[in-house]
Parts: structure tokens; C-alpha cells; sequence
């Protein structure tokens, strides 16, 4: 069994026998960590005979990062570990974008900067850059290098003198680290596919169907439209692990060089200026036969890990998890040792169901029991993001609601492609599965909200989403173009590269006759722009919406949605899902003062009389402060 004592002096000795020589910074952090790191590693390698190799080999590539970490960098890390919590400001905006797709370019983005300032963003999440296929690359995500930019982006040293611009600017670099697979034109993969042991060991390869079909009995089928199971067949007859696409080729973590070889990848990141990594589809990375090779306990020990490894070299560095799984999976990966945000899943799917049905219980009962976290973590609350929109509530609450989750998935997947008599959504199917019903919604928040449709509400659905994500708790995600009412590209489907998938649809480029419209009150644009502006300052003057606690506030109408921040003194939110006006009884309100204000728009509000809210209305009542 692995000594940790021993495995510290074996760490210790190899960084000597590298010639480095640690500074008391790394030290410090060294002996603060080391301990988690190595019980989550020896959890998972305990036994293996590269074990004490590879850890050791781990904390030398992280003493080497931490003497080439920039001084700008260095002092970061000071700061972040003197304020921990830095993320869970009111003041914090994430925006999104598709580098080529908003910018054309690395430089591009750099211009965008001025206009970043304008909006009020702090954190700018770029998707992914990296060198990948040049035809289909699953929108970036099949990754051939994480040392190499996109030479139709730019380069590595723009990108981190962009990342320099942005700190300088208050705005804190996202980029997504593919953490599951490599395409298979990374060179491990090149190298694995001729033949190299070591690289073979990167990856699960299996020389006949015997494995392949054992573990299928169980996984599921993500990517149904590209092939069957979770298998591919490679040229020469062995068969690679593939959970998405055909050329994305799954890492084999069970191998420890995988973990040294991509702790290494992620610090040569944070040393550009790197401060989240995404970490994508965190719950396949760990696979066991007879099992789903899901949200495995392994894969949790393994963020653990990697968490250790960069708060000893790069403490500035956090992870943010993207689990798109049952709610109860979503929430086992956000803790402090592990990534400290995550995406939002839930309360992202459930209000546009709730749009859907006029219908506020499911996501109430959401947000009643599911929003609650870890201290010091932090939801990421969007309404839309790159992917696709999948119903992952837990259909043990919707039974308890009466409603049956296989059915209520199929009306909601009609309703947002148009095959649902009077619906307002234009949203296109993602990987319709017929031998399981299973699909996933496309679409730009615009269109599906309504505008496209031309529907009387739809601008009003729009600021009505983005109310709940900037009030919810946590950090609001803004995916660009959604400020101006950006539309879907059906243009697509005209591409040879995009045509077979339909999430292209809501990945346009930046809209530029939207963005000269968005001072013009008589446009859609002008007024989403301005609702939005509107929101973000406030959110950004009201104390009660920093951290994360959020709390259920029942309304007694079904049709509105209610929720308390109680931070400096209380905030209230309450929100009309409905296309009618919805009253909230003043019998709810009997515990409240008198009379608050609402700080959207300002006005005093009596809660001592009923409260209608208009169609698509909300407030955010001030319970701080009682009014005369």
C-alpha cells in the first residue's frame, strides 16, 4: 500500500534530480496539498506499478510550471488565495462566444474588448480555439493539440497576450480543456494508431468486438446520428472507445501517464493566463465494465486531483464542471477540492419548460431543493449555451407533480421544434433517437423565446429568462448575441462541415446590423439590449444578489415562480411564466414589510394588497429597506 510520507520524499528527490529548486511559495502550497492529492491519487492507482513514477513525474511538471509562472501570475495566485470567494461577487458577468464566429479572430476579440467593458463583463468564456480537424471537429471539442491555437484563430502568444488584456480590463479568460478524449489527429493519437505501446495505453483499444460488446450492454448511445454504441472500428481492425463523435477517441484514465500527461496541459494553460477551464463531459472519464461509465467515483477522485496538482502551481486556477446528467450527479461534482462553479442544467432546462407549459411547479420544486450547494461554490446560471437543451430533470420529481417525464419530454421536444399547435418556438432536433424517443433542442434564445415567431411575447420571454439567470445565485452566463435577439442561421444546413449537425443553427456569427440597432428603443434588438443593461447594473448595485444561497418562496399561484436571496437584508424575486397577468395573494407577503421597492423598475411596491404581474413580468423586491 502507497506511504504518503514516502511518496512526498520520492517527489521531492525527483524534483531535486530535475534540478529544480522550489521556492517557499511552492513549498507552502506543496505541503498544504500534497495530502489531498495524494489520497485521491493513490485511491485510484494504488497498486499500479507506475504509481510512485507518475506521481512524482506529476509534481515535477508542476514545480517546473510554477518557476516558468509569469510574475502577473504569481501575484494573481496571492490574491485569489487571500479572497477565495472573489467569484461570488454581484458584480460578476460571464459573456460566451465562438471566437471565428463573434470576432473572425484572436485579434478580433482583443478589438471587442471596449464593447466587453460596455456590457459589464468580468469573465469571457471562448470556445473551443485549439488546433483540431480541419472539416469536422465537433465545433472544436475533437482537440489535435492544447498547445496549439487554431491557425485560423491566431496563435498561442495571442492568445495570452489577450488573456494579459482582458485581466487588465477586470475580465477573467474561460476556455474549455477537452478532458474526456483527444481527436484522432492528436499525436497521441497518431502514435497509438502505429503502433506505439506507451500511446496505445492512452486510449481503451481492444483488438476484437468481445470487450466493445460487453461494455455496450450498459452505455448508452450519446451521438446515435454518427454511429451505434460507444465503439469505433480503427483502420486496421482493433476497436477504439468513442462516446461522441467517430474522431474523438476517448483518453484511457485508468493509465496514470494519461493523469501526468494531462496535469501538465492544464498548467502550461494556466501560465498563459488561463483562470477556469471548463472541464468537458467530467463524468465519462472513468470507465467500468458492468457499470454505465458515468459519474463513476473515480472520475470525482480524478478532478480531486488535478484540483490538488494546480492549487500547488497555478492557485489561480479553477475549474468549472459541465455535467449535463441527473440532478443529483450535477451537483456531486461542485465542491471547493473539485471545481468550485459548474453549469446550471437544471434551472436552464426548467424555464423554458415552464415557458413551455405556463406552468412554474417543476421549476419551483427546483429551485425549492436542487439549487442548494457546497459553501464557497457557485452556480453558473445560463439560459442557453453552445450545446443543445435536454430535459435532465429527475422524473421522480415530476411524478411527484403528477407528471409523467417521458411523455412530458416528448410534448416539450414538439413544442420547441413547432409541432405543438400554437407554439412560439423555432427550434430544430438534435440527435433524435428513435429506438429511445430521446432528443435534444436547438435553437438561438431568441427563437425559441418567440421572436423569430413574431409572437407578441417573445422579447418579453427573452428578459424574463435572463431576470431568473442574473438573480439566481451564482455567476450569469450571457451567450453573445443573445443581447441583441440574435436569431438562428438555418444557413447551415448549406455547409458541408455543419450540415449534419443542427446546434449550428443557434452558433451564428455576430450579428453586426443587431448590434448597430441596440440603441434604437424601436427594435427588438433595442429593446432586449436595453432590458439587459438595465438588469446587469442593478444586479450589479444590490448587495443581496452576491454568493449563492437561494431559498424557495412558495406563491401560491402556480404560474409564478418565487425565490428569496437573503444575503444584506433580503431580496425577493418573483416571476410570471405566464402570457396573461397572474395575481400573488397578499396572505404571502404577511411576513414581509409593508412596503419595498422594486429595483427593475424602481417603483415602490405594497405588500399589504395583492400583486399582479403583467405577462412575462417579474420584480426583484428590496426587503431591506421598509418604504413609508
Amino acid at each position: 500500500m502507497a506511504n504518503e510520507a514516502a511518496a512526498r520524499a520520492r517527489s521531492i528527490a525527483a524534483l531535486s534530480e530535475a534540478g529544480l529548486s522550489p521556492d517557499t511559495a511552492f513549498l507552502r502550497r506543496l505541503d498544504a496539498h500534497f495530502p489531498a492529492l495524494f489520497a485521491e491519487f493513490a485511491a485510484v492507482y494504488d497498486g499500479h506499478p507506475a504509481f510512485d513514477d507518475e506521481l512524482a513525474a506529476a509534481m515535477v511538471a508542476a514545480a517546473r510550471a510554477h518557476a516558468e509562472r509569469p510574475p502577473e501570475m504569481r501575484a494573481l495566485d496571492m490574491r485569489r488565495e487571500a479572497e477565495p470567494a472573489w467569484f461570488q461577487s454581484n458584480a460578476m458577468l460571464g459573456g460566451v462566444a465562438y471566437v471565428d464566429r463573434y470576432a473572425g479572430s484572436l485579434e478580433g476579440i482583443r478589438q471587442q474588448i471596449p464593447y466587453f467593458r460596455e456590457l459589464g463583463l468580468t469573465y469571457l468564456h471562448l470556445m473551443p480555439l485549439f488546433r483540431c480537424p480541419a472539416e469536422n471537429s465537433d465545433g472544436g471539442y475533437a482537440v489535435s493539440s492544447y498547445r496549439e491555437v487554431d491557425a485560423r484563430l491566431g496563435t498561442m502568444a495571442e492568445l495570452k497576450d489577450l488573456a494579459t488584456a482582458l485581466r487588465e480590463a477586470g475580465i477573467s479568460l474561460v476556455i474549455d480543456f477537452i478532458f474526456n478524449h483527444t481527436s484522432n489527429e492528436h499525436d497521441w493519437a497518431r502514435r497509438a494508431l502505429a503502433g506505439e505501446r506507451d500511446y496505445e495505453d492512452f486510449y481503451w483499444i481492444f483488438p476484437d468486438r468481445t470487450m466493445p460488446d460487453r461494455f455496450e450492454e450498459i452505455t448508452r448511445e450519446i451521438f446515435p446520428d454518427d454511429h451505434a454504441g460507444s465503439f469505433v472500428q480503427l483502420p486496421d481492425g482493433r476497436w477504439i472507445w468513442s462516446t461522441f463523435y467517430h474522431f474523438q477517441w476517448d483518453l484511457n484514465y485508468s493509465n496514470p501517464a494519461v493523469f501526468r500527461a494531462m496535469a501538465g496541459e492544464m498548467l502550461f494553460l494556466a501560465n498563459q493566463g488561463i483562470e477556469f477551464l471548463r472541464m468537458d463531459a467530467v463524468a465519462f472519464i472513468w470507465k467500468r465494465l458492468g457499470t454505465t461509465c458515468e459519474s463513476l467515483p473515480e472520475a470525482h477522485r480524478l478532478i480531486r486531483a488535478f484540483n490538488a496538482v494546480c492549487r500547488i502551481a497555478a492557485p489561480a486556477l479553477l475549474f468549472k464542471s459541465e455535467a449535463i446528467v441527473h440532478p443529483d450527479e450535477v451537483v456531486s461534482y461542485i465542491d471547493p477540492a473539485e471545481c468550485p462553479i459548474s453549469y446550471n442544467p437544471l434551472l436552464m432546462a426548467l424555464s423554458w419548460e415552464a415557458l413551455a407549459t405556463r406552468d412554474a411547479r417543476l421549476l419551483q420544486q427546483a429551485v425549492d431543493r436542487r439549487q442548494r450547494i457546497a459553501p464557497g461554490c457557485a452556480w453558473v446560471n445560463y439560459v442557453r449555451s453552445h450545446d443543445d437543451i435536454g430535459w435532465t430533470f429527475a422524473d421522480e420529481d415530476a411524478a411527484e407533480l403528477g407528471i409523467d417525464g417521458f411523455a412530458h419530454r416528448r410534448f416539450l421536444n414538439a413544442f420547441y421544434v413547432n409541432r405543438f399547435p400554437g407554439s412560439f418556438a423555432r427550434g430544430l432536433s438534435f440527435q433524435d433517437n428513435p429506438k429511445t424517443g430521446d432528443c435534444r433542442i436547438a435553437g438561438t434564445t431568441a427563437s425559441l423565446a418567440g421572436v423569430e415567431a413574431k409572437d407578441p411575447g417573445g422579447v418579453e420571454r427573452v428578459l424574463l429568462l435572463y431576470s431568473i439567470a442574473l438573480s439566481a445565485g451564482g455567476v450569469p452566463l450571457l451567450y453573445l448575441g443573445d443581447e441583441v435577439g440574435q436569431l438562428n442561421d438555418y444557413g447551415f444546413r448549406d455547409r458541408p462541415a455543419e450540415a449534419g449537425d443542427s446546434r449550428w443553427v443557434h452558433r451564428p456569427h455576430r450579428p453586426d446590423a443587431l448590434y448597430a440597432e441596440r440603441g434604437d428603443p424601436e427594435t427588438n434588438a433595442g429593446r432586449i439590449f436595453a432590458g439587459l443593461k438595465r438588469l446587469i447594473a442593478v444586479r450589479k448595485n444590490a448587495p443581496a444578489l452576491a454568493g449563492g444561497a437561494i431559498h424557495g418562496f412558495w406563491t401560491g399561484n402556480d404560474r409564478v415562480l418565487g425565490y428569496l436571496r437573503p444575503e444584506a437584508g433580503g431580496l425577493l424575486v418573483l416571476a410570471n411564466l405566464d402570457d396573461d397577468p397572474q395575481t400573488v395573494a397578499a396572505a404571502r407577503f404577511e411576513a414581509l414589510p409593508h412596503a419595498v421597492v422594486d429595483l427593475v423598475s424602481g417603483d415602490g411596491v405594497g405588500l399589504r394588497e395583492d400583486l399582479v404581474l403583467p405577462p412575462h413580468g417579474f420584480v426583484w423586491l428590496d426587503l431591506s429597506a421598509e418604504l413609508a
